[in-house]
């Protein structure tokens, strides 16, 4: 068995290989994150939206922001058929919609209030921010999708967002004072 050294320590191969992706989920889990869903809509009216717990602030100036798609996902091609999308950070109350979309159903949006933003875009109501995007850029990432957006619109309002990590949705319950020394 060979080995591999890191930061004065000598790691054995078998510790070095790439985690299995059961593995690799579980340890991500760890990481919390806020709930977003994604929503779109083509230019002949066909909506689509999905859970997304992988986006992210990507610049400042300009305003991008990034989050994939799976390449098994039934709204990838209505994703690929748009180049318009919006945001929608989820409030704490919300994971039931979080859950609504995450699933697959014939039509997603049904019983969930949405109002159309600047674009047409499906916004959910009740959601603590909304994001309205231009497609910046559409690039693989391995069994995904990546989408990079440029921020057109943003609007927030001061709610509690909706927390996931481990598997489970859960509230945020506070912020740790930032002292100036």
């Amino acid at each position: 068995m060979g080995s591999v050294q890191l930061m004065n320590r000598i790691i054995p191969d078998a510790l070095t290989s790439a985690p299995q992706p059961a593995e690799f989920r579980r340890v991500l889990g760890q990481y919390p994150t806020g709930v977003t869903v994604i929503t779109a809509q083509t230019a002949a009216g066909v909506r689509a939206g999905v859970t997304v717990s992988s986006f992210n602030t990507l610049s400042l100036d300009p305003p991008l922001i990034l989050w994939s798609l799976a390449l098994s996902a039934p709204s990838l091609e209505v994703f690929r058929h748009t180049e318009r999308f919006a945001v929608n950070i989820l409030g704490e109350d919300q994971g039931d919609v979080a859950l609504q979309f995450a699933r697959r159903a014939e039509d997603k949006f049904a019983g969930v209030e949405t109002v159309p933003g600047w674009s047409g875009v499906p916004l959910i109501a009740g959601a603590v921010a909304h994001l309205e995007c231009t497609v910046y850029r559409r690039d693989p990432g391995g069994d995904h999708e990546i989408y990079i957006g440029r921020v057109e619109r943003a609007e927030a309002i001061d709610r509690t967002p909706l927390v996931y990590m481990r598997g489970a949705f859960g509230k945020f319950s506070g912020m740790v004072a930032n002292e100036k020394k």
